[in-house]
């Protein structure tokens, strides 16, 4: 995998403080570490850093709000998520909206993944 540079760490710190009102609920969720899964957010990945990452699963968790779907966006993340695949990583994406609507749910189906994927 592709070293991490010192900017992307300082942003990912930056990001860490600026967490979307999604973010934050899932967060609450993923750090009491579920089924022992542990996750760390917004986490430098090459030049890239993703909302949330299971490393013993190599597992990325990007929380996708409306802008995903507007401009440029989607073709954006489409190379993305294929570079963060060809390192090895899995890469799920989840709506913004499933979060704030069930975020117990979202949790709940990112752990059956990892715990099916071992």
């Amino acid at each position: 995998m592709r070293s991490t540079s010192k900017a992307t760490v300082k942003i990912a710190r930056g990001l860490r403080r600026a967490l979307s009102p999604p973010e934050v609920l899932l967060w609450q969720r993923l750090r009491l570490r579920p089924c022992g899964v542990k996750f760390r957010r917004q986490h430098p990945v090459g030049r890239y850093v993703a909302d949330f990452y299971a490393p013993d699963a190599r597992l990325i968790v990007e929380v996708d709000g409306v802008a995903h779907d507007r401009g440029d966006r989607p073709e954006r993340d489409a190379l993305r998520d294929d570079w963060l695949r060809e390192q090895g990583l899995v890469v799920v994406r989840i709506a913004a909206s499933d979060v704030l609507k069930d975020v117990d749910a979202v949790v709940d189906g990112l752990v059956r993944l990892i715990l099916a994927s071992r």
